[in-house]
């Protein structure tokens, strides 16, 4: 790209003046962003030009991965890193005045996505490309993404998130990729040569429009897409419209309610016009990325029998899952396949990760909504629905209440999840212990029934972005003890083993993580204006905000030391900051009760005098890619304390481990494999397991009300949420939240886990003063992470699920067809 440092600045100079004609002494930071930007994207051009010929000489299978989101962060950094140029960016740029990490700074985080579900999906593209897969991402250009978070008087406050207001060097609209969706409607039948033909009329037509992101391979030269596509009206306000009648206004009201389509990421679903929306982003989705798809795999003149051995798609959770009778309808309409035929196709084509156990999380829709909405696509799902009803009770006859358990179609509702579990060839849970629970208890009737298409594929993450650009300096002591062969194979990192004991490497270890934590703290006092003591436990929980995920145990475990230094003011404890980041869905009104929580928790204890040197708590606002990879690098300890049971897998659990910090956490997720890879040695347990929990949720048993009245602890904390004290000042009260613990018994077993959950942190906060050990510990959770990089995963997905080979390395291209 650069041949070398003096070329790239006079290569960027001559950039800058001629983009914004001004003088070097007068161009902004978002000028300079804004240059180098479209510099890298124009390098980044010709190897995407070559990719894509690339991959339509070699005619090899292509994946195509759909998700709802994409959240993949900033770029910038990102795609320096992986053209192999970042340190001659940041070196000439230096020797120019600036500071690259100031540059990146003015890249807007992508609006795409709120959660693991999106980072995973990013990860996954990174390593496609990486690993020389031809591997593409299809998701919806969201206007305003999920929201941005603001913390006032501490409470969440949604604004629109204005990602796209200086726009997206990145993307590359594609206008002429363009393809129509339709809405509405009604379906006519008629009979032509003996065929039954099916036709739309009179719905509404919205176009889909291509804006294509470059996916940078790690020194390959392969670079993927990611198809993120936007709605547009495709009416013609030259025809009909702007007329004396107003028409002109009927067609800007229409034009706006198309535009809402790709406008939020999960608009709010409890109303119908919520609910109706979020269906209508679904279907544009699997529409439009169905038919590009189709328009690729008809550039090889090859009959549509074959689509199978070109073309796999992969869906990520359910909502991509009306891929499935889209696909069955353009091959029954549009190409005359019959319905075996078309069957056989699709379910060849079609594999879906299935990411939730909790059975409220399993996606359903009105099925008349879906019937009014998309009434060529519900006809063709009743017909799934009543021909394998059918062949449940060829196969088990007489079990109607089987028939009724596992139907697309029951009780009103359209069953997202086992559609995509009857449409697809493989099913796949994130985590062992996911994949487990999925067969025994959630998909069990599924499993019975096609056990040959459950596997698992335990979650992994990038470690280039994770490792190699969040924490360089851990990157460059990591290279200097075992050299450079991790950055392409990960699981190298556990040669790092040999290291742990050494007195030299655990000093470099420790002087990383500490120089981390100053930045962060510089962060932190930018936004808050407190000193924080960078001594301190940096203890981090950050990941979204949900009752399972209990962010509750650990703010009620805070209020018990803060109690606890009360009573004893010469209480022996290691110093704690507690670092929460998370945003809660604008209507989970219990989530937003526990951030004012914690906020208060924070008010308290940051400005008494008694406290505030041995406890620290922040709440950073707007949680995101950007400000992850501030605080994971600085983190000492990871909280990953779910009730066991409920989380898929995790991918926050394995970026901290991968930079050193040490879990506390549960038997639930990835956090089982993690613990057989890392043993009590280097990761602390407590809490219920699994199979304890769904004893009590079958049997009974559990009483929160008698863990209130046996442990003072426990009834002090509670009663500080509802009564006037430190936490609740001028007459605010917790009651919600104190009622779902104690009249609704405590859903998620916070009380029960909570003194076993106390006397964890005591023993992490005793053994953190070793700081031989504690270094011990990180460089064995480093070590060990790489059997959770992202790069494992793909490699699995990619044998055992998709069936393709690399076509890139870094080499070269591989051998043609």
């Amino acid at each position: 790209m650069f041949s070398n440092k003096e070329n790239f600045k006079n290569e960027f100079k001559q950039r800058l003046i001629g983009k914004t004609g001004r003088q070097i002494h007068e161009v902004t930071e978002d000028d300079i962003y804004a240059a180098l930007g479209s510099m890298v994207r124009e390098q980044i051009g010709q190897n995407w030009a070559a990719t894509n010929r690339t991959y339509l000489e070699h005619g090899q299978r292509q994946v195509y991965y759909f998700s709802m989101e994409f959240l993949i962060g900033r770029l910038l950094g990102n795609n320096l890193l992986n053209l192999g140029v970042l340190q001659t960016v940041r070196e000439g740029l230096g020797e120019l005045g600036w500071d690259l990490e100031d540059i990146e700074e003015q890249e807007a985080d992508a609006g795409l996505g709120n959660g693991g579900l999106g980072r995973l999906a990013a990860c996954f593209l990174d390593s496609l490309a990486s690993l020389g897969y031809a591997g593409h991402g299809n998701g919806i250009r969201y206007k305003y993404g999920l929201f941005e978070q603001k913390i006032i008087d501490g409470h969440q406050v949604e604004l629109p998130d204005y990602w796209l207001q200086k726009g997206n060097v990145w993307e590359v609209r594609r206008s002429d990729k363009r393809v129509n969706v339709r809405f509405w409607g009604n379906v006519e039948m008629r009979e032509v040569d003996g065929k039954e033909v099916f036709e739309t009329k009179n719905g509404e037509d919205v176009w889909a429009v291509p804006y294509d992101v470059p996916v940078v391979g790690y020194e390959n030269s392969a670079v993927n897409t990611l198809r993120l596509w936007s709605a547009e009206s495709a009416a013609d306000p030259t025809r009909g419209f702007g007329s004396p009648s107003g028409n002109y206004y009927n067609f800007l009201d229409y034009k706006r309610s198309v535009e809402t389509v790709s406008e939020f990421l999960y608009p709010d679903d409890s109303e119908y016009a919520g609910k109706l929306l979020r269906l209508k982003q679904e279907y544009f989705l699997c529409s439009a990325g169905v038919q590009s798809i189709l328009r690729t795999f008809d550039k090889l003149r090859l009959p549509y029998d074959r689509l199978a051995e070109k073309v796999a798609i992969h869906i990520n959770d359910t909502h991509p899952t009306l891929a499935i009778p889209e696909l069955m309808r353009i091959l029954m309409d549009e190409k005359e396949f019959g319905w075996d035929e078309a069957w056989e196709i699709v379910t060849s084509v079609v594999s879906y990760t299935n990411h939730t156990i909790l059975s409220e999380a399993l996606e359903t829709w009105p099925e008349q909504m879906v019937r009014e909405l998309l009434p060529r696509v519900y006809m063709i799902i009743e017909e799934m629905n009543r021909r394998f009803c059918a062949s449940l009770l060829e196969e088990y006859p007489g079990e109607q209440d089987r028939v009724s358990r596992m139907a697309i179609i029951a009780d009103g509702q359209v069953k997202m999840a086992h559609l995509a579990i009857h449409g697809s060839h493989s099913i796949n849970g994130v985590a062992a212990l996911h994949t487990d629970i999925l067969k025994k208890r959630e998909m069990k009737d599924f499993y019975e029934l096609y056990p040959e298409r459950f596997n698992n594929k335990t979650n992994g993450i990038t470690h280039r972005r994770w490792l190699m650009h969040a924490n360089p300096s851990l990157a460059e002591v990591i290279e200097g003890a075992i050299g450079s062969d991790w950055k392409t194979r990960p699981d190298r990192l556990n040669d790092l083993l040999a290291h742990a004991d050494d007195a030299v490497f655990q000093d470099k270890i420790r002087s990383v993580k500490h120089t981390n934590k100053e930045r962060l703290a510089s962060y932190i006092y930018k936004k808050h204006g407190v000193t924080v003591d960078t001594n301190s436990i940096f203890d981090v929980q950050v990941k979204r905000l949900h009752a399972y995920k209990r962010q509750l145990l650990n703010a009620l475990h805070i209020m018990d030391l803060y109690n606890r230094i009360k009573d004893n003011p010469t209480l022996d404890l290691t110093p704690r900051t507690f670092i929460f980041g998370a945003k809660a869905a604008p209507g989970y009104y219990m989530a937003k009760q526990i951030i004012k929580l914690i906020n208060n928790i924070a008010n308290t204890v940051n400005n008494d005098p008694q406290t505030k040197d041995l406890l620290n708590v922040f709440f950073l606002e707007n949680y995101s890619v950007s400000l992850a990879e501030k605080i994971i690098p600085a983190a000492d300890v990871s909280e990953q304390i779910s009730t066991a049971g409920k989380e898929a897998s995790g991918t926050g659990n394995m970026k901290l481990m991968m930079n050193g910090a040490v879990t506390v956490g549960t038997l639930d997720g990835a956090n089982v494999e993690m613990y057989e890879s890392l043993g009590d040695e280097a990761m602390y347990l407590f809490g219920l397991r699994v199979e304890e929990v769904e004893k009590y949720y079958r049997e009974g048993g559990y009483s929160a009300q008698a863990i209130y009245h046996e442990d003072e602890r426990v009834k002090r904390v509670l009663d500080q949420l509802i009564y006037p004290g430190p936490f609740c000042q001028y007459g605010q009260s917790f009651d919600p939240i104190y009622h779902s613990l104690l009249s609704h018994n405590d859903e998620y077993f916070v009380l029960r886990d909570f003194a076993g959950y106390a006397d964890t942190q005591e023993r992490i906060g005793m053994d953190y003063r070793n700081s031989k050990e504690w270094a011990r510990k990180s460089i064995i959770n480093i070590a060990k992470s790489g059997r959770f990089a992202g790069d494992r995963t793909i490699n699995e997905y990619a044998t055992e699920i998709w069936g393709i080979k690399p076509i890139f390395s870094r080499e070269g291209v591989h051998g043609t067809r």
